[in-house]
């Protein structure tokens, strides 16, 4: 993200998923990520999106960062068909700016994280959510503080990302 679209504000990191939406948020600085919990989702329920914009809200964040779930080999799938329809519709429903980053292997280096820390990932599946957000929100953080952009603008408008990668 760029200091265009987050001027001096944290980031809210969305590990979007059936059941828990894995959420971290950044310091003021955007240096440091932190796991912020999850936020239950209901089969056959609409997206919590007035619940999400809540915790944006309560936790001070100024952008979105949405980790789009692509396969192995970097197409899309399913998931990050929802993840580009609901990034539009919360862009359509509010002000804060939405990025779409690539989160393939995010929720394996959480896990590896949590085991590396000495803890079990038995019965921690809200935890590993929140991890995976977390990762996402490291490497966008890194690639940050290195000049470099990551992901996809999503507009105003669309159904989901500009489809444009943004340059460094």
């Amino acid at each position: 993200m760029t200091s265009e679209s987050a001027p001096g504000g944290r980031l809210l990191a969305v590990d979007w998923g059936d059941k828990r939406i894995g959420l971290a948020i950044s310091d003021e600085l955007g240096l440091l990520a932190s796991p912020v919990g999850i936020i239950a989702r209901r089969a056959g329920k609409r997206p919590p999106l007035a619940e999400l914009m809540r915790q944006a809200e309560s936790l001070g964040a100024r952008g979105y960062v949405f980790g789009l779930p692509l396969d192995p080999s970097g197409d899309e799938t399913d998931r990050s068909r929802e993840v580009r329809e609901v990034a539009g519709k919360l862009v359509a429903r509010q002000a804060l700016p939405v990025r779409l980053v690539d989160e393939r292997f995010t929720t394996s280096a959480a896990l590896r994280s949590i085991r590396e820390q000495g803890g079990s990932t038995r019965g921690r599946k809200g935890d590993v959510d929140a991890m995976a957000a977390c990762v996402l929100l490291e490497t966008v953080l890194r690639a940050t503080a290195q000049g470099v952009g990551m992901g996809e603008v999503v507009e105003a408008g669309g159904e989901g990302g500009s489809g444009e990668p943004l340059q460094g």
